[in-house]
């Protein structure tokens, strides 16, 4: 296990602020968007920082604060100061990095009663260690986590996952909520699109294939991968993923028929969209649920992982022993990542201990 030793790792850290998602801007070297929340998401506002490095470490650039938890974050592709966030109310909003206040926009449309959803009775919250006891199932270690209050007040359900088109041809946006719908947003119109349904349990990641025009896959509760079409406005495969909740999925940035997904089950595992009656690989490892999953922009077989158990790890699937390093240098679950698009080694990471670190892995400031 390391603490990232490959070089210096520049830490910022945000009082009162727990880290839900940390993405590089794909425009200006050593730029992070990080999304925040109060109270672990629990209840309280949100902020989106916006930060810089420079020789001493991390600077705060901007801030934005909002008025619910921020859980997810993405840049514009066509415009280097535009940014979407997500939160627990419900909304989607707009940024602008170069105006002090903001949004300019709020895009609220995910209403769904979260109970009714859910239908888990809450117990008083547990911050101390909920998940020590790994016989316990998710929906129980959820439990631990969310008192009943903040929940039963909420009319909307938080929408947990946004991303913005890859592909050139388009500039849209799509979000996944826990009301087990997806939309589809033109960030120049103030409503959606469209709505797709299918999934039958919480939406936790959609993410914009960087191949193929209008294709987005998402990831969910009812423990499936699926793969979407905005030209049918239908879902185009179904992959029964793992048998457990599934946090997370990314597309491979150099094979369109390539993803990975990261679940409950402590697992990633890779599907060729050609063949998903099984897994094209498996990596174990994590020792509680995984939170977010990348691929490499820089190296096809690499990806990286974070968990619960407060680590990240980095994999190459092609070799025998896929296992490259694991880097352990947070003390509480471990929620953001991201990959530099500017440089192959520096990577980004966020999480409930109110840190945010961007570091170089040992493995890859090594030759492969």
């Amino acid at each position: 296990m390391s603490a990232a030793r490959g070089g210096a790792v520049r830490t910022l850290r945000v009082t009162g602020r727990h880290g839900y998602a940390a993405e590089f801007s794909p425009y200006l070297p050593g730029r992070l968007a990080c999304a925040t929340a109060q109270h672990y998401g629990i209840a309280g506002c949100g902020t989106l920082l916006i930060l810089d490095q420079n020789e001493s470490g991390l600077r705060l650039f901007r801030s934005f604060d909002w008025n619910d938890g921020l859980f997810d974050v993405t840049w514009s592709e066509n415009n280097e100061h535009i940014l979407v966030t997500c939160s627990g109310d419900g909304s989607l909003q707009l940024w602008d990095t170069a105006r002090a206040t903001g949004p300019l926009q709020v895009y609220k449309e995910h209403t769904q009663e979260i109970i009714a959803l859910l239908g888990l009775n809450l117990p008083s919250i547990s911050t101390n260690r909920c998940f020590n006891f790994p016989s316990l199932t998710w929906r129980d270690q959820v439990q631990s986590l969310f008192s009943r209050r903040p929940l039963e007040n909420r009319c909307h359900a938080p929408v947990y996952s946004v991303d913005w088109s890859q592909t050139r041809c388009e500039q849209l946006v799509v979000s996944g909520s826990w009301d087990q719908t997806i939309k589809l947003w033109d960030p120049t119109v103030g409503k959606s699109l469209c709505t797709f349904r299918g999934h039958e349990s919480v939406i936790y990641s959609t993410i914009w294939s960087p191949h193929i025009p209008g294709c987005f896959a998402s990831a969910s509760g009812d423990q499936t991968l699926r793969i979407w079409d905005v030209k049918t406005t239908g879902v185009r495969t179904v992959v029964p993923a793992h048998q457990a909740e599934i946090l997370s999925c990314d597309w491979c940035k150099y094979n369109e028929n390539l993803l990975v997904t990261g679940a409950v089950d402590c697992s990633l595992r890779g599907w060729d969209l050609r063949n998903v009656r099984q897994p094209v690989f498996e990596l174990l490892g994590h020792t509680y649920a995984i939170r977010r999953v990348k691929f490499s922009p820089f190296h096809a077989s690499v990806l990286a992982s974070c968990s619960y158990d407060f680590t990240v790890r980095f994999w190459n699937f092609s070799k025998p022993d896929p296992l490259l390093e694991t880097v352990e240098h947070h003390t509480e679950f471990t929620c953001g990542l991201d990959l530099s698009l500017q440089s192959p080694t520096q990577v980004a990471d966020c999480a409930w201990d109110e840190t945010i670190k961007i570091y170089d892995p040992i493995c890859l400031t090594m030759p492969a």
